[in-house]
Protein backbone atom coordinates (compact mmCIF):
# COMPACT_ATOMS: atom_id res chain seq x y z
CA UNK A 1 0.00 0.00 0.00
CA UNK A 2 1.68 3.63 -1.29
CA UNK A 3 2.10 6.07 1.49
CA UNK A 4 -1.14 8.25 0.46
CA UNK A 5 -3.27 5.42 -0.12
CA UNK A 6 -2.09 4.27 3.81
CA UNK A 7 -2.88 8.29 4.90
CA UNK A 8 -6.89 8.36 2.89
CA UNK A 9 -7.21 5.29 4.80
CA UNK A 10 -6.44 6.10 7.85
CA UNK A 11 -8.37 9.59 7.62
CA UNK A 12 -11.28 7.52 6.47
CA UNK A 13 -11.17 5.37 9.59
CA UNK A 14 -11.05 8.65 12.19
CA UNK A 15 -13.95 9.93 10.13
CA UNK A 16 -16.12 6.97 11.11
CA UNK A 17 -14.81 7.05 14.48
CA UNK A 18 -16.21 10.61 14.25
CA UNK A 19 -19.31 10.04 12.92
CA UNK A 20 -19.85 6.39 15.53
CA UNK A 21 -19.41 9.12 18.17
CA UNK A 22 -22.16 11.69 16.80
CA UNK A 23 -24.32 8.76 16.38
CA UNK A 24 -23.31 7.55 20.50
CA UNK A 25 -24.21 10.73 21.81
CA UNK A 26 -27.46 10.93 19.66
CA UNK A 27 -28.33 7.34 21.37
CA UNK A 28 -27.39 8.66 24.83
CA UNK A 29 -29.92 11.65 24.29
CA UNK A 30 -32.54 10.15 23.27
CA UNK A 31 -32.33 7.06 26.23
CA UNK A 32 -31.73 9.57 28.89
CA UNK A 33 -28.12 8.94 28.93
CA UNK A 34 -25.99 11.86 31.22
CA UNK A 35 -25.09 14.77 30.07
CA UNK A 36 -21.65 14.13 30.65
CA UNK A 37 -21.45 11.10 28.80
CA UNK A 38 -23.10 13.43 26.06
CA UNK A 39 -20.63 16.04 26.24
CA UNK A 40 -17.93 13.43 25.88
CA UNK A 41 -19.55 11.60 22.66
CA UNK A 42 -19.76 14.81 21.28
CA UNK A 43 -15.81 16.15 22.12
CA UNK A 44 -14.65 12.82 20.70
CA UNK A 45 -16.48 13.21 17.51
CA UNK A 46 -14.94 16.42 16.77
CA UNK A 47 -11.64 15.54 18.10
CA UNK A 48 -11.48 12.28 15.71
CA UNK A 49 -11.70 14.39 12.49
CA UNK A 50 -9.20 16.41 14.09
CA UNK A 51 -6.85 14.27 13.71
CA UNK A 52 -8.00 13.11 10.31
CA UNK A 53 -6.89 16.91 9.14
CA UNK A 54 -3.48 16.99 10.93
CA UNK A 55 -2.96 13.56 9.34
CA UNK A 56 -4.10 15.77 5.68
CA UNK A 57 -1.17 17.83 6.50
CA UNK A 58 1.24 14.95 7.47
CA UNK A 59 1.30 15.68 11.27
CA UNK A 60 0.11 14.03 14.70
CA UNK A 61 0.03 14.53 18.52
CA UNK A 62 0.15 13.43 21.24
CA UNK A 63 -1.89 15.86 23.57
CA UNK A 64 -5.38 17.25 22.62
CA UNK A 65 -4.49 20.27 23.27
CA UNK A 66 -1.74 20.31 20.74
CA UNK A 67 -4.31 19.37 18.11
CA UNK A 68 -6.59 21.90 18.67
CA UNK A 69 -3.56 24.21 18.25
CA UNK A 70 -2.50 23.28 15.21
CA UNK A 71 -6.23 23.14 14.18
CA UNK A 72 -6.11 26.90 15.04
CA UNK A 73 -2.97 27.39 13.19
CA UNK A 74 -3.66 25.34 10.31
CA UNK A 75 -6.97 25.61 9.03
CA UNK A 76 -8.93 28.16 10.57
CA UNK A 77 -6.50 31.18 10.61
CA UNK A 78 -5.02 30.05 6.83
CA UNK A 79 -8.82 30.71 6.05
CA UNK A 80 -9.63 26.87 5.16
CA UNK A 81 -12.19 26.64 8.05
CA UNK A 82 -14.40 29.28 9.51
CA UNK A 83 -13.50 30.33 12.58
CA UNK A 84 -16.79 29.14 14.18
CA UNK A 85 -15.77 26.00 14.13
CA UNK A 86 -12.49 27.17 16.22
CA UNK A 87 -14.73 28.55 18.68
CA UNK A 88 -17.24 25.44 18.44
CA UNK A 89 -13.80 23.20 19.27
CA UNK A 90 -12.49 25.32 21.86
CA UNK A 91 -15.99 25.53 23.59
CA UNK A 92 -16.47 21.33 23.82
CA UNK A 93 -13.24 20.70 24.50
CA UNK A 94 -13.52 23.01 27.94
CA UNK A 95 -17.28 21.89 28.70
CA UNK A 96 -15.36 18.21 28.44
CA UNK A 97 -12.53 19.24 30.54
CA UNK A 98 -14.99 20.26 33.22
CA UNK A 99 -17.16 17.37 33.26
CA UNK A 100 -14.50 14.44 33.17
CA UNK A 101 -12.27 15.89 35.64
CA UNK A 102 -13.40 18.64 37.91
CA UNK A 103 -14.62 16.50 41.53
CA UNK A 104 -17.97 18.47 41.53
CA UNK A 105 -19.27 18.82 37.74
CA UNK A 106 -23.34 18.74 37.22
CA UNK A 107 -23.29 19.48 33.18
CA UNK A 108 -27.27 20.62 31.80
CA UNK A 109 -28.88 18.24 29.02
CA UNK A 110 -29.31 21.60 27.43
CA UNK A 111 -25.26 21.64 27.48
CA UNK A 112 -25.33 18.08 26.23
CA UNK A 113 -27.62 19.25 23.50
CA UNK A 114 -25.84 21.99 22.43
CA UNK A 115 -22.48 19.96 22.53
CA UNK A 116 -23.84 17.52 19.87
CA UNK A 117 -25.18 20.34 17.40
CA UNK A 118 -22.11 21.83 17.52
CA UNK A 119 -19.64 18.81 16.90
CA UNK A 120 -22.11 17.56 14.07
CA UNK A 121 -21.64 20.77 12.43
CA UNK A 122 -18.07 20.33 12.72
CA UNK A 123 -18.07 16.53 11.65
CA UNK A 124 -19.61 18.33 8.58
CA UNK A 125 -17.55 20.68 7.75
CA UNK A 126 -14.49 19.15 8.04
CA UNK A 127 -15.45 15.95 6.35
CA UNK A 128 -16.77 18.43 3.37
CA UNK A 129 -13.09 19.77 3.37
CA UNK A 130 -11.40 16.44 3.34
CA UNK A 131 -13.58 15.20 0.67
CA UNK A 132 -12.91 18.06 -1.39
CA UNK A 133 -8.89 17.52 -0.72
CA UNK A 134 -9.25 13.92 -1.33
CA UNK A 135 -12.39 13.25 -3.10
CA UNK A 136 -10.77 10.46 -5.38
CA UNK A 137 -9.19 8.88 -2.73
CA UNK A 138 -11.58 8.70 0.11
CA UNK A 139 -14.25 5.89 -0.78
CA UNK A 140 -16.02 4.99 2.36
CA UNK A 141 -16.88 8.27 3.03
CA UNK A 142 -20.38 9.22 2.42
Amino acid sequence: MKKEEAVATLISYRIEQAEKAIEDAHCLLSGNGSPQSIINRSYYAMFYVTLALMLQIGKSFSKHSGAISAFDKEFVHKGLLPKELSSDLHKIFELRQDHDYKIISNPSIEEAKISVSKAKRFVIAVKEYLMGVYAESLPHID
